[in-house]
């Protein structure tokens, strides 16, 4: 059903209004309309808002599989993405706005528990992507490698070498050592560290914890507990600290997710944060700003990361480039209300 609650047009048929409709309506050619309807620089503005307004009244809409089937080019950027990550939510709004800014759209194809990245990657070449973005894949580097054969690869969130791909990341060994950092800083010694898992971020993340506390004198207190990416990991973790019993003064998680676990098990305790144990994590996730968490935690700059995969992409496309890049931004520690000086 329409807005108006007809199935009938708004051109008084039950027709599909199309591109040469709008034209008929404000007089133009089929070719100047189609520039309009794609935000392809040219017409004048007045020219714009006729044509948008025509097309609004008469309710057309484009038919995105004919100009697929029509183009050579379908201006599609393929984007894996981990359904149950919050980060990465936030990265593809971003990755949006960065692409429709240049004239690209996304097609999105998910990880979930049961659909691994090979399935998400096939999925988007069968949508004619013409460049791969993928979010904090685990893949060898060699296979994916092999991938950027098929269509231009840009690496969003990993470390990888060697592989002529062009890669977007943070420094999260330093991320890791900044959390450590402030919390030497606010006098904690007995830290522990909440792992990821497997994978290069991972590694990295837990080697920035190791460099940290090294740094500070405080290789008898490194203690590294078995985790991934889940608040059930953080649970588990905070269960385990709690089944010991001697109770470390901070508590340092792979990512946000991983932190609200720790957060929930200490709650559930009554161990008050940061009262008797601080909690920090990683990303900066949209639920680690809620007030019910607060969680202090650091910043991989998201929008700064959409940005620089999306150029990456039209630098690869449009204009040619061929030497891979490698763009690694500074984290930022983000203070909130989880961390403190300890009892």
């Amino acid at each position: 059903m329409d807005d108006d609650g007809s199935a009938r047009h708004r051109n008084g048929t039950n027709k599909r209004p199309r591109l040469e409709d709008v034209a008929a309506r404000v007089g133009l050619s089929t070719a100047s309309v189609s520039l309009v309807l794609r935000g392809v620089p040219g017409p004048s503005e007045r020219t714009r808002q006729r044509v948008l307004k025509a097309a609004a009244d008469l309710g057309y809409q484009a038919d995105r599989t004919a100009s697929l089937l029509a183009s050579r080019r379908t201006r599609l950027l393929g984007v894996m993405v981990d359904i149950h990550s919050p980060f990465h939510a936030e990265l593809v709004e971003h990755l949006h706005s960065a692409a429709e800014d240049v004239g690209y759209d996304l097609v999105l194809s998910t990880l979930t528990r049961t659909r691994d990245e090979h399935t998400a990657v096939e999925t988007l070449l069968a949508f004619r992507s013409e460049a791969l973005i993928l979010l904090g894949p685990t893949a060898p580097a060699d296979t994916l490698s092999a991938l950027d054969g098929k269509a231009p690869v840009i690496v969003v969130g990993r470390r990888i070498a060697d592989t002529g791909l062009d890669v977007v990341r943070t420094a999260d060994d330093d991320g890791v050592g900044q959390i450590v950092d402030h919390l030497v800083g606010l006098g904690h010694r007995k830290i522990v560290y909440v792992d990821g898992g497997k994978g290069v971020i991972a590694t990295d993340r837990r080697r920035g914890y190791r460099t940290a506390m090294r740094r500070h004198g405080l290789d008898e207190h490194i203690q590294v507990l078995h985790g991934d990416n889940t608040e059930a990991a953080g649970e588990r973790a905070a269960h385990h600290i709690l089944d010991v019993g001697d109770l470390p003064t901070a508590v340092v998680a792979f990512n946000d997710q991983c932190a609200i676990g720790v957060l929930a098990a200490l709650s559930r305790a009554s161990i008050a944060v940061p009262g008797r144990v601080s909690v920090a994590g990683y990303d900066d996730d949209t639920l680690s700003r809620l007030s019910c968490f607060n969680l202090t935690t650091v910043s991989q700059s998201a929008r700064e990361q959409a940005r620089h995969a999306v150029t990456a992409a039209v630098e690869r496309l449009d204009q040619g480039r061929t030497e891979p890049r490698e763009v690694v931004l500074n984290p930022r520690l983000i203070l909130r209300g989880t961390t403190a000086e300890p009892a």
